[in-house]
C-alpha cells in the first residue's frame, strides 16, 4: 500500500504528465517573402544630387540598421527638442502604455489558474428544528440551537488538456500585439512630428516666397499705373498685372490658413460638455474607473447573509396546523480568499491600467476636440480673406477681359490673345466661386466642432436661433 507522501509523489507525476500536452494546433509564424529585394531593377548607389539646401545626394547601405532615435540622424537640434517634447506630452503614448499593462496583468491573472485557490470562511448560523414529526434529528433535543462552521475550502482544476494554458497562450500574444502597438504609437507619432515640422517649414517658406512676388508685383504694377498716366503703356498692360497681382494674394491667406491650423487656441471649457464624442468617453472613463472598485471589493472578505423557513409533516394535513411542525435557519457567511497566486491582484492592477488608458484616451479626445474648433475658426478668418482676395481676382480679370475684347473689335489684339484673357478671367470666376463654398463649408465645420447643438434636440422650439449672414 502506497503511504500519504508516496500517493503524492505519483499524483504530481500524473498532474505534469497530463500538463505537457495541450489540445489545438501550435502556432508557427507565417514566413517571409521569398524576394531579395524591394524593387525589380537594382538600386543605384546613391540618389542624384543638387547645389542647395537638403541637395546632397543619398546613399543606399545595405544590411545598415536603423537607429531607435532614427529622427537625430536630421542633425536639427530644433527637431530634436521638438519630439522630445512631442514624447512627454502626447497622450496617445500613455494609453498605449496602459494597454500594455492591462494586457500583461490579464496574463498574470490567468496564470493564477494554474495553482490552488484557498479560501477561508466563517459562518454561524441560529436554527430552529420542526419537533412535531417523527425522525431522529428532529423529533429529540430542544428545537433551537446555533452552529457555528469554519472552514478551508482548496480548489483546484488540473489543466488536463491544455485548455488553460492556451489561454495563458493567447492572452500573451495579445501582450505582444499590445507591445507593437505601443512601438506603433511611438513611430506614427515621431513620424508625424517630423512631417509637421516639414510641412511648418515648407509653409513658412511658401509664404515667405509670395509676399516675395507680391511685393515684386506691387512694385511694377506701381510703374506701370505711373507709366499709364504718362501715355507709355496700354491701359491692357495694367489690367493684366492687376490681375496677376490678385491671383498671387489670393494664394497667401491659404497657405496662411495651413500654417495656423497647425497651432491649436485656447477655447472655453464648456465644449467638454458640448462634444458627444467627448462625453461618449467620459463614460468609459466613468466605467473604468467604477470597475477598480469592483476589483477591489473582490480583494475583501465576501459576505453573505441567508434565511429560509418552511414547515414538515409526516401527513400533508398536519403541514399547517401546529407550530411544531415549522422550521427555520437564519444563517450569515464570510469568506475570504487567503491564496490565489495573485489572481486578484493581478485583476485589480489590471483595472488600474485600463483606467489609466481610458483617461489618456479621454485626454486626447479633448486636445482633438480642441484642435478641431480652432482648425474651424482659424478656417473661417482666412477663408474670409481668400474671398475678398479672390473677388479681387475675379474683378480685375473682368477688367481685363473688357479691354481685351474692345481691343478685338479695334483690331489691336489677335483672337489668341483675347482666349489667354479668357482663360484668366474663368479660373478667377472658377476660384472665387469655390472661395464662397468654402466659407460656408467652414461655418458647417465649426457647427460640427462645437457639438452640433445636440442638447437642444428636443421636439420644442430651440433656445438658440443661428442666423448665418455673410456682411460684404
Amino acid at each position: 500500500m502506497l503511504g500519504r507522501k508516496g500517493a503524492g509523489g505519483w499524483l504530481l507525476a500524473i498532474g505534469v504528465a497530463l500538463a505537457g500536452c495541450a489540445v489545438g494546433p501550435n502556432f508557427e509564424r507565417p514566413a517571409a517573402p521569398d524576394v531579395e529585394g524591394y524593387t525589380s531593377t537594382p538600386l543605384p548607389a546613391k540618389t542624384a544630387s543638387a547645389e542647395v539646401t537638403g541637395g546632397e545626394a543619398q546613399h543606399f547601405v545595405q544590411d545598415l540598421d536603423i537607429p531607435g532615435q532614427w529622427w537625430t540622424l536630421f542633425h536639427s537640434e530644433a527637431l530634436n527638442a521638438l519630439i522630445e517634447q512631442a514624447l512627454r506630452n502626447n497622450p496617445t503614448l500613455p494609453a498605449a502604455e496602459a494597454a500594455l499593462r492591462l494586457a500583461w496583468e490579464n496574463v498574470y491573472a490567468a496564470e493564477g489558474a494554474f495553482f490552488p485557490t484557498a479560501v477561508a470562511s466563517y459562518s454561524p448560523s441560529r436554527n430552529k428544528t420542526a419537533t412535531g414529526v417523527v425522525f431522529t434529528a428532529a423529533s429529540s433535543g430542544p428545537p433551537f440551537f446555533t452552529l457555528h462552521t469554519a472552514q478551508v475550502v482548496v480548489t483546484y482544476a488540473p489543466d488536463v488538456f491544455g485548455g488553460t494554458r492556451r489561454e495563458v497562450e493567447s492572452l500573451t500574444a495579445t501582450t505582444e500585439f499590445q507591445r507593437f502597438q505601443l512601438e506603433a504609437a511611438y513611430l506614427t507619432l515621431t513620424s508625424n512630428v517630423v512631417a509637421a515640422a516639414v510641412q511648418e517649414a515648407s509653409l513658412r517658406g511658401q509664404i515667405a516666397a509670395t509676399e516675395e512676388i507680391i511685393k515684386i508685383e506691387s512694385e511694377s504694377l506701381g510703374i506701370l499705373r505711373k507709366q499709364l498716366e504718362l501715355g507709355q503703356v496700354a491701359g491692357a498692360d495694367v489690367a493684366a498685372v492687376e490681375a496677376t497681382l490678385a491671383q498671387a494674394q489670393a494664394t497667401l491667406s491659404p497657405l496662411q490658413k495651413q500654417l495656423a491650423q497647425e497651432l491649436p487656441v485656447s477655447l472655453p471649457s464648456n465644449l467638454v460638455e458640448q462634444r458627444p464624442d467627448i462625453q461618449s468617453v467620459a463614460a468609459q472613463l466613468h466605467a473604468a474607473s467604477a470597475l477598480i472598485g469592483v476589483a477591489i471589493a473582490a480583494q475583501l472578505p465576501q459576505f453573505t447573509l441567508t434565511a429560509n423557513a418552511g414547515t414538515v409533516a409526516n401527513q400533508i394535513g398536519q403541514l399547517f396546523i401546529t407550530p411544531e411542525t415549522a422550521f427555520w435557519t437564519v444563517a450569515g457567511n464570510v469568506a475570504q480568499t487567503i491564496f490565489d497566486a495573485g489572481t486578484l491582484l493581478h485583476k485589480k492592477r489590471a483595472a488600474d491600467a485600463a483606467f489609466d488608458e481610458a483617461a489618456a484616451m479621454y485626454r486626447s479626445t479633448v486636445i482633438t476636440a480642441f484642435q478641431n474648433v480652432a482648425d474651424a475658426l482659424h478656417a473661417l478668418q482666412s477663408d474670409a480673406e481668400t474671398l475678398k482676395a479672390a473677388y479681387a481676382a475675379e474683378r480685375a480679370a473682368f477688367r481685363s477681359l473688357e479691354i481685351a475684347r474692345r481691343q478685338l473689335q479695334l483690331g489691336a489684339i489677335g483672337y489668341l490673345g483675347l482666349l489667354t484673357t479668357e482663360n484668366t478671367y474663368q479660373t478667377a470666376l472658377i476660384a472665387l466661386v469655390q472661395a464662397q463654398a468654402a466659407r460656408y463649408a467652414d461655418t458647417a465645420a465649426l457647427f460640427q466642432a462645437l457639438g452640433g447643438g445636440w442638447w437642444n434636440r428636443e421636439d420644442v422650439a430651440p433656445a438658440k436661433t443661428w442666423d448665418i449672414q455673410f456682411v460684404p
